[in-house]
């Protein structure tokens, strides 16, 4: 194992480097602290995000420097100097990695939380970059070791066909969620209602599946081929904002014109006090029906999203009904007339309670 014998210097030496190994690690995991909390103050969340993956890698990396370093002082033979340099040599790659799978996930992540609607917001983007940059870096280690990677990658060719026919199913979905992710039809965030009667906000689409969390916080999961070939309705694009529509009507002797400024002035009590109104979106009253007991009209009123139009049609429809009666406007309620001829009814007759035949025979009547 040793070429010769191990004096005092040699130890020396090699202490002093794996000390100087500890006390790299010491100060550069202190300096990453410091640099951590002024990293907080700022908007960009990007330097949060490369400090945090240096700390976790880095002071070990400085560590194995200098053991290696230590190991290359000692009399050691050839073999365990190439074995040292070799191990070294793996720690240092590996680190590498890692290091640059968090940082290059961490920014995607921290950039499609500050420009929703991108795609890469999503993690299956982020897996599938933080899986190729592992990939990549376990076949660099490879070939640092000797191991020859072509035949590895031959074999990966022949048996990702086998895997493919095995996988058509995963692999679907995978292909589903990159095709809507790229063609930005659905974006995590959106509030999307699919034909089969499923809607919610788009939660996350991953490799398989995608997570839909309800109105009532309950979480939906739908495969990511079923989702491609749903018929949806995206109530977010093109814009967030929306319209909806609100079915009103009243007596047949009301004044229209004293009806709509009333109504007018709800709306614009509405828009201007309640959280998600857009206030200046233009209202608009229509009346489009003579109905069997009144005359029909529709309000029509801007939200911010589409969980807003709730709250508001809320307190939209309190506040005119109570308006209405103030101004004397009638609703009226449904109400159905049933006429009866002569003869269409014909009642059951009962027999009187004090008849003292009741409940008797006609043997015993005669």
């Amino acid at each position: 194992m040793l070429t010769r014998e191990l004096t005092v210097h040699d130890a020396v030496v090699a202490g002093i480097a794996v000390a100087s190994g500890l006390l790299v690690a010491f100060v550069s995991r202190s300096l990453l602290l410091w640099l951590a909390k002024h990293a907080k103050r700022t908007r960009w969340g990007g330097d949060d995000v490369m400090v945090a993956a240096l700390r976790g890698v880095l002071p070990w990396a400085a560590v194995a420097g200098g053991v290696a370093s230590a190991a290359a002082v000692l009399p050691l033979a050839k073999v365990w100097h190439r074995t040292a340099n070799q191990a070294f040599t793996v720690v240092l790659i590996f680190v590498v990695t890692v290091s640059v799978a968090r940082v290059v996930a961490g920014l995607m992540q921290t950039v499609t939380q500050s420009r929703p609607g991108v795609a890469g917001s999503a993690t299956i983007f982020v897996n599938i970059t933080r899986v190729l940059i592992l990939a990549i870096g376990f076949l660099v280690m490879l070939q640092s070791l000797g191991i020859s990677i072509a035949p590895m990658l031959t074999a990966l060719g022949v048996g990702g066909l086998a895997v493919a026919l095995a996988l058509q199913d995963t692999l679907a979905n995978l292909f589903a969620g990159i095709h809507i992710l790229a063609s930005k039809t659905v974006q995590p965030g959106d509030y999307i209602k699919l034909s089969s009667g499923e809607e919610g906000y788009v939660e996350d689409i991953n490799w398989r599946q995608t997570t839909v969390r309800a109105l009532s916080n309950n979480l939906i999961v739908i495969p990511n081929g079923q989702l491609a070939k749903a018929n949806m309705t995206n109530f977010m694009r093109p814009e967030q904002q929306l319209t909806i529509l609100v079915q009103v009507g009243v007596a047949y002797d009301s004044d229209l014109d004293q009806v709509e400024k009333v109504t007018m002035d709800v709306i614009a009590e509405v828009m201007t006090e309640i959280t998600g109104a857009i206030p200046d979106h233009e209202p608009a009253v229509r009346f489009h029906t003579f109905g069997d007991n009144r005359i029909g009209f529709t309000v029509i009123l801007g939200v911010g999203e589409f969980s807003d139009q709730y709250r508001i049609k809320h307190e939209f429809i309190k506040r005119l009904h109570k308006r209405y009666r103030a101004e004397g406007i009638r609703i009226p309620a449904p109400a159905r007339n049933v006429s009866l001829q002569p003869g269409s009814l014909v009642i059951p007759q009962q027999r009187d309670r004090t008849d003292p035949c009741r409940g008797r025979s006609d043997h015993e009547i005669s």
